[in-house]
């Protein structure tokens, strides 16, 4: 079967506004790679050649090209219609049509996908999730996408990011230093007119809305040492201390308590053979 990338139709979306420059300011950043290792290391433990995953929220193609670099086929989507341009432009450049897909689609649309699709797994990376009003409707609509003992990788910012709270006490900002703490969320500015509403879930209440069609496996911190990307300056400045941040995350990640402070949590669940909620 053809998996070639399809065209995109066009959409607003906050992100939309930060496509073409996303890769300079994160993926590229030393911060962004130490942060997106510890996933890709998870993402090719979970996923396998001849898998057929559904990824949410691809922003520019970065995991669905590494995971189709290894075989895997990927459904690859965005509300952003501009991240969908640079992951379309991507997958040509590293020859890899025939394994990546690209379509236009939020998260809380998913169920445009059936009946006619199914998934050996699925995965959203980097805060998709924050941005998402309705996740239990979305674990819904994954449960009905996704086979059963299929793999669901999750990896969203958590409410307790322990680098966050200090740097910003450091600097007696507090209102920033315990934002993620907000009930209801906030509203972020990704651009100068592109606001969106992000939400900050614990691992115990995404448990139970994916509950009982998903079963947690394990928990896993990314970014408890290596700081966020508003940080990548003062990175530049301390190159050693990078490596040191990650070695540590290395030790630290999957320690309970610990785990749940970094600036991302990356988590794995399983499907259930539970039957779907109405």
């Amino acid at each position: 079967m053809n998996l070639s990338a399809t065209q995109p139709q066009v959409l607003p979306a906050p992100f939309d506004a930060v496509a073409d420059r996303y890769d300079e300011t994160f993926t590229s950043s030393s911060v962004g790679r130490a942060q997106r290792a510890p996933v890709w290391s998870e993402l090719a433990k979970a996923f396998h050649a001849g898998d057929r995953t559904l990824e949410i929220g691809c922003g520019t193609g970065v995991d669905a090209c590494f995971l189709a670099e290894r075989g895997v086929k990927v459904l690859a989507c965005d509300p952003s219609s501009k991240m969908i341009d640079v992951t379309a432009r991507r997958v040509r450049q590293t020859g890899l049509q025939a394994l990546v897909r690209t379509r236009v689609l939020r998260a809380e649309e998913i169920s445009a996908l059936l009946p006619n699709e199914s998934f050996d797994g699925a995965f959203s990376n980097f805060g998709a999730l924050n941005c998402v009003h309705d996740l239990g409707q979305l674990a819904r609509d994954l449960a009905k996408l996704l086979k059963p003992g299929a793999t669901l990788l999750l990896c969203w910012m958590g409410p307790y990011c322990l680098w966050e709270i200090v740097w910003y006490l450091g600097q007696k900002n507090e209102n920033k230093a315990f934002r993620r703490f907000r009930k209801g969320g906030l509203r972020a500015r990704v651009a100068d007119e592109a606001v969106l509403d992000v939400h900050y879930p614990s691992v115990r209440s995404l448990a139970r809305t994916f509950a009982p069609e998903f079963k947690f496996k394990s928990i896993k911190g990314i970014g408890v040492a290596v700081p966020p990307s508003y940080l990548e300056v003062w990175v530049q400045r301390h190159p050693h201390l990078l490596q040191l941040c990650e070695w540590t995350d290395s030790l630290v990640a999957r320690w309970p308590g610990v785990r749940v402070l970094g600036d991302h949590v990356l988590v794995r669940l399983q499907r259930t053979s539970a039957c779907g909620r109405l």
